[in-house]
C-alpha cells in the first residue's frame, strides 16, 4: 500500500490539476503547474547559488553549489506537457541535482506549444547543449563531462535531443537520465490502461490535447524527434530510465529501455514501487524522492 506521504502527494497533485480549465485554460495550466510540486514549502526551496542567463534568446539558469565541479555539467529539461513549466516550477529539483550529482546544472526554458510547436524545443535543447559544451557559469570553458535530464516532456526532450545531436554529427553527452519520461505521444502503451486508476495526472483527453498542441497535426509514429519512442536509439550514450509504477507512462520507459537496449546502448532502468509521475519533484516531503535524486547523483558520479 503507499505510504501516507505518497497518498498525500497523490492527492495534492490532482487538487492541482483541477485548477486549470477557466476562460483561458493555457494560462491556467502554466499557473496551476507552478504549483505541481508544492505539497509543502520545503519541496520548492531553492539552495546554492542561481545564475539567470540567456543562451541566444533561450532563457536558462544554473544551479551550483560550492563543491560543484563547474567542469562537469548537466542540462536539464522541464516538464510540463511541451505547455508549462519552467525555471520556477523545477527550480528546487534542479538544485537538488546539482547536490547530487556533484554538476553545474543548466536548466533550459524553452518555448512552449502551443505558440511554439515542434520542433521549437529540440531546437532549443540543443541550441543550449551545444552552447554548454563549451560554457560554464564562470564564463568560456570547455566541459570535461556532460549530461543530459529530463521529466515527462522534459524526460521525451532528453531523448529528442540526443537524436538531433547524433543525426547532426554534434557530440553527444556522456549519460542521460530521462524520468518518468512522455516518449509515446500515441499513447499505445498498456499502461495507459492498466494504470489509469491510479495516476493523478497522466491520461485521459487532456493528453490528447497537449499532443495536438506540440505536434500540431502531425502524427507521432512519423515524428521520432517529437515522440523518440519511434526514433533510432542506436548510438546514445548510457541512459539510466525512472518511472513510478503508478504511472501511465511506465510503458513508455520500459519500451525506450527496451529499444535502447536493442541497439546496444547500455541502459538500466529502475521502477520504483507505488511512485505518481516524476516523484522526484517531492523532496524531502517524500523520502523515495530524496532516495531518487541521490541515485541520479550515483549513477552521475559513476559516469564521471
Amino acid at each position: 500500500m503507499p505510504s501516507a506521504e505518497t497518498q498525500a502527494v497523490c492527492d495534492h497533485i490532482r487538487k492541482v490539476m483541477r485548477a486549470g480549465g477557466g476562460d483561458d485554460p493555457i494560462a491556467n495550466l502554466r499557473t496551476s503547474f507552478d504549483d505541481y510540486a508544492k505539497v509543502s514549502e520545503e519541496t520548492m526551496q531553492v539552495t546554492g547559488k542561481v545564475q539567470n542567463i540567456s543562451v541566444d534568446g533561450v532563457p536558462c539558469a544554473w544551479h551550483s553549489h560550492p563543491d560543484s565541479d563547474e567542469d562537469r555539467r548537466l542540462m536539464y529539461l522541464h516538464g510540463g506537457g511541451y505547455m508549462a513549466g519552467g525555471l520556477y516550477s523545477h527550480g528546487a529539483l534542479a538544485s537538488r541535482l546539482a547536490k547530487a550529482t556533484g554538476c553545474a546544472v543548466l536548466m533550459v526554458d524553452y518555448r512552449l506549444a502551443p505558440e511554439h510547436a515542434f520542433p521549437a524545443p529540440v531546437e532549443d535543447a540543443t541550441k543550449a547543449f551545444k552552447w554548454m559544451l563549451e560554457n560554464g557559469p564562470n564564463g568560456p570553458s570547455a566541459a570535461r563531462r556532460t549530461f543530459i535530464s529530463g521529466d515527462s516532456a522534459g524526460g521525451g526532450l532528453t531523448l529528442a535531443t540526443m537524436m538531433a545531436l547524433r543525426d547532426a554529427g554534434d557530440p553527444l553527452p556522456t549519460a542521460a537520465i530521462p524520468i518518468s519520461a512522455w516518449a509515446d505521444l500515441a499513447h499505445t502503451g498498456e499502461t495507459m490502461k492498466t494504470r489509469a486508476d491510479v495516476d493523478p495526472i497522466a491520461g485521459g483527453d487532456a493528453m490528447d490535447a497537449l499532443v495536438m498542441a506540440y505536434l500540431q497535426g502531425r502524427k507521432p509514429q512519423e515524428t521520432p524527434l517529437g515522440s523518440p519512442l519511434y526514433g533510432d536509439f542506436s548510438g546514445l550514450p548510457p541512459l539510466l530510465f525512472h518511472v513510478g509504477d503508478a504511472e501511465t507512462l511506465l510503458d513508455d520507459s520500459r519500451r525506450c529501455h527496451e529499444k535502447a537496449k536493442a541497439a546496444g546502448v547500455d541502459s538500466q532502468i529502475e521502477v520504483w514501487d507505488d511512485m505518481p509521475h516524476v516523484w522526484h519533484l517531492f523532496a524531502p516531503y517524500l523520502p523515495q524522492a530524496s532516495q531518487a535524486i541521490d541515485r541520479i547523483g550515483e549513477f552521475v558520479r559513476g559516469h564521471s
